[in-house]
């Protein structure tokens, strides 16, 4: 989910996030990953991630899972933010690997064992997603990563094409479906579940589909939303879905201009 910011986007607008976990409740979703890629959660600092964490915990209905993602450029941080999140009452812990630096099988194995290890015996996940963190974690340090920490449950993966997608459908360990285009394919092919990005701005639609229900297409969704910047792009669309939100967005990302939010008003309005 996106996490709802204030002050030119400098500022956690906490007074957003219970209507907001409450739309996505709503709309028939089982739960949600807070401060993952589309919840900004890199963008933020260690305390507001906490704060953020902390919030979204309080706001959680019975019976709603929420996952919150820890992963952070290094693994002192990674492992604070999994520890704290592990004693919010987190439903589980999920950790990218760290961007930038070209780790080896090693060093990726040390990290995620930590982190693992930090939020013991709350359920963990690697959060695999090549395009963000800049390599693909080799299916080798997840099964060692399962010899090291009994609490490693399964991944999130956001890759794509397929190629790239069905390597981590690994007998014993729990999927997560990212892409919209392959959510199909994904749980046909052993995946338990989805955590869609779309699914912040529409639920009801991404829930529908992954239950079998007939309804609009989501890649023609995503794609829509993906014309504009779609941190600023998904919050809007939350705004006139009647959630009190704004559309602020932490820098280097950025708000729509005056063009953009009109053809996303006209796109809704055809779509």
């Amino acid at each position: 989910m996106v996490t709802p910011l204030t002050g030119g986007g400098e500022l956690l607008d906490e007074d957003a996030i219970d209507p907001l976990v409450g739309f996505l409740e709503s709309g028939g979703l089982d739960g949600l990953l807070a401060l993952g890629t589309t919840g900004e959660g890199i963008l933020l600092s260690a305390e507001e991630r906490q704060r953020a964490a902390e919030l979204f915990l309080a706001a959680r209905p019975d019976d709603f899972a929420i996952a919150v993602h820890c992963g952070a450029q290094t693994t002192r941080e990674t492992v604070e933010l999994a520890a704290h999140a592990a004693d919010l009452g987190a439903d589980a812990v999920a950790v990218i690997g760290p961007p930038y630096f070209a780790l080896d099988d090693r060093a990726l194995l040390a990290h995620f064992a930590a982190a693992a290890e930090a939020c013991e015996p709350v359920p963990f996940y690697v959060y695999e997603f090549a395009a963000r963190s800049g390599y693909a974690v080799p299916v080798v340090v997840l099964q060692r990563l399962r010899d090291r920490a009994s609490n490693f449950a399964g991944l999130k993966v956001s890759d794509r094409p397929w190629e790239r997608f069905a390597p981590y459908l690994v007998e014993g360990l729990d999927v997560f479906v990212g892409p919209e285009s392959l959510i199909q394919r994904g749980l046909a092919g052993g995946a338990v579940g989805v955590v869609s990005g779309l699914a912040t701005a529409f639920p009801g639609e991404v829930a529908a589909a992954v239950r079998g229900v007939p309804g609009p297409d989501l890649q023609a969704l995503r794609e829509g939303l993906d014309q504009f910047p779609f941190h600023a792009a998904a919050k809007h669309v939350l705004r006139r879905r009647g959630v009190p939100i704004t559309e602020e967005v932490r820098t280097p990302l950025r708000e729509l201009t005056d063009d953009e939010r009109e053809a996303l008003d006209r796109w809704l309005g055809s779509s």
